[in-house]
């Protein structure tokens, strides 16, 4: 319904459009001061779930400078940088000495479809440090689960949105702090027409559902939860509000069935 998620607190705030040849894609809120994106918001892509791995890394003019719109671009080589990329975003030398972390998108590759909506998924301003084991282990799972839910019993569009709570941890390089370090990656989605004939174990989990994961090493698995659930859980988080909503009207059902009017 062209509403934002509310609520949300960060430093320096960035509302970005990302786009890539020339079409936009999907959304990002984004941290300046701290370098990482607090949620991506996308449309949900029926796919088969394949990667896209030849995509080289970009960056987000829009944030470089505020003249800057349009597309993203391919970050310049290392021995090349630019300072002023570095002071607005993350660049591909945060993560080097960062082992324990990988660059986890928020709007994952395996949730499009199309080749160019795939490629605008391998953007800085849209990963943030995931750990490994968490990233492709129990995060790669829900993915998947609801990859093939979404793709199976969703009979309309399905809205996503995937975001992080900050642990007040960061990576540094250079002897400065970089990249924050989310404390919690969670994801919620929302069909407002779904399949009312599906099996009951999965039919409860529409309009909409959610879920939460410990970033951390030890701890990490993933809990489904109602979309409410997860708000309750959120408003505890630092970095958020009271009044955090994150679909409007906390994704209405769409009723195909219009009452009779009498007579």
């Amino acid at each position: 319904m062209r509403t934002p998620p509310s609520g949300i607190k960060g430093g320096n705030l960035k509302r970005i459009c990302q786009h890539y040849g020339d079409k936009p894609r999907y959304a990002t809120l984004y941290d300046s001061s701290r370098r990482v994106a607090l949620y991506s918001a996308y449309t949900f892509k029926k796919s088969d779930g394949q990667r896209r791995m030849d995509t080289p890394w970009m960056y987000e003019p829009q944030l470089d400078s505020e003249e800057e719109s349009g597309n993203m671009r391919t970050l310049p080589p290392s021995d090349k940088p630019e300072p002023l990329i570095e002071e607005s975003q993350a660049v591909l030398e945060d993560y080097v000495d960062a082992v324990e972390f990988e660059r986890g998108p928020l709007n994952p590759d395996q949730h499009q479809a199309e080749s160019q909506d795939k490629a605008a998924t391998y953007t800085l301003t849209n990963v943030v440090p995931q750990i490994t084991d968490f990233m492709e282990g129990s995060w790669a799972a829900y993915l998947d689960r609801t990859r093939r839910r979404l793709n199976n019993f969703c009979r309309g569009v399905s809205y996503v949105v995937t975001g992080v709570t900050i642990s007040g941890l960061t990576i540094r390089r250079g002897g400065q702090d970089r990249l924050a370090i989310p404390k919690y990656i969670w994801s919620a989605y929302c069909c407002p027409r779904y399949d009312r004939n599906s099996p009951y174990e999965v039919r409860y989990m529409f309009p909409s559902y959610a879920a939460y994961g410990l970033n951390e090493i030890v701890g990490h698995s993933v809990v489904e939860v109602p979309l409410k659930a997860l708000e309750s859980f959120l408003k505890n988080q630092t970095g958020m509000d009271r009044d955090l909503s994150i679909f409007f009207q906390s994704c209405v059902s769409v009723n195909k069935f219009k009452k009779k009017k009498k007579r």
